[in-house]
C-alpha cells in the first residue's frame, strides 16, 4: 500500500536523480509560463508607439513586417535583447543595468511601460517562486528572473523577443484589418531572425547597446499628443 509518506519519500528520492533533460524541460515550462500573454504584466495595453503608426497609415498590413524587422535589427527588440543578455550573467550589475535600460527609453510612454511591465513581472515571479525579485526594467527583471533557469542564453532571449514580437502582432490585429493567421504568419517569417538576433545578443556587451529606429522613436513621441488612441504607448 502506498501512503502518504511513502510518496513524499519516493518523490523526494526522485526528485534527487532527475535527469538533465527533465530539469531542462521543467525550465523550459517556467521560461514559457513566464513570457505567456496569461502573465499577468500588462503587455496587451502597449504597442511601443506602433498605434499612432498605424493610424497615420506610416504601418499597414503591407508594411507590418518591415517594421517588425526594424525593430529587432534597429530598435527596441535588440536593445532589450541585450539587455536580457547582460542580466543573465552572473556578475551583472542589476542596479546599474536597471539605470541603463531606463536612460535607453527615448520618451516618457517607453520608460513607463517598461518600468510598469518590468515591476509586475517582478512581483509574479517573487509571488511564484518565494524568492524576491527586486523590480527593474522588464528586460533586466527578466533577465534575472531566468539566470538560475538551465537553459543556454541565445533560447531564453529568443523567447523573449518572440513574445515581444508576438505582442505588437496582437496590437495590430486589434487595429488593422489584418486577421490573426497572417499575425501568425508574420511571427512566423519573423523567426530566423530572431534567432540570429538572439545569438549575436548573447556575446553582446554594454558596448553593443544601440538603436536607430527612428520613426517607431518619433511615432512613439507622437503617441504621446493623441486625443484617442486604445493602447497606453
Amino acid at each position: 500500500m502506498i501512503t502518504p509518506d511513502t510518496a513524499r519519500s519516493e518523490a523526494a528520492t526522485a526528485d534527487t536523480a532527475i535527469p538533465d533533460t527533465a530539469r531542462s524541460d521543467a525550465s523550459r515550462l517556467r521560461l514559457w509560463q513566464m513570457l505567456s500573454p496569461a502573465f499577468p504584466v500588462g503587455s496587451f495595453a502597449w504597442s511601443q508607439g506602433l498605434e499612432e503608426a498605424m493610424d497615420r497609415g506610416v504601418v499597414t498590413r503591407a508594411t507590418l513586417p518591415h517594421w517588425l524587422a526594424d525593430w529587432l535589427d534597429h530598435g527596441a527588440g535588440w536593445t532589450d535583447a541585450v539587455l536580457v543578455s547582460l542580466a543573465l550573467r552572473r556578475s551583472a550589475d542589476l542596479s546599474a543595468l536597471d539605470d541603463l535600460a531606463r536612460a535607453a527609453c527615448l520618451t516618457s510612454q517607453r520608460l513607463l511601460e517598461t518600468v510598469e511591465q518590468g515591476t509586475a513581472f517582478a512581483a509574479n515571479v517573487t509571488a511564484l517562486t518565494g524568492t524576491p525579485l527586486p523590480p527593474a526594467a522588464l528586460p533586466v527583471a527578466f533577465g534575472r528572473a531566468c539566470a538560475p533557469l538551465d537553459l543556454p542564453a541565445p533560447e531564453i532571449i529568443a523567447a523573449f523577443l518572440q513574445a515581444q514580437a508576438a505582442g505588437l502582432i496582437s496590437a495590430a490585429v486589434r487595429f488593422l484589418p489584418l486577421g490573426p493567421v497572417e499575425g501568425q504568419r508574420m511571427l512566423a517569417e519573423l523567426q530566423p531572425g530572431v534567432l540570429t538576433r538572439a545569438a549575436l545578443a548573447a556575446r553582446a556587451t554594454e558596448d553593443d547597446l544601440a538603436s536607430a529606429a527612428w520613426g517607431a522613436e518619433m511615432a512613439a513621441m507622437r503617441h504621446e499628443t493623441m486625443t484617442t488612441r486604445i493602447f497606453r504607448s
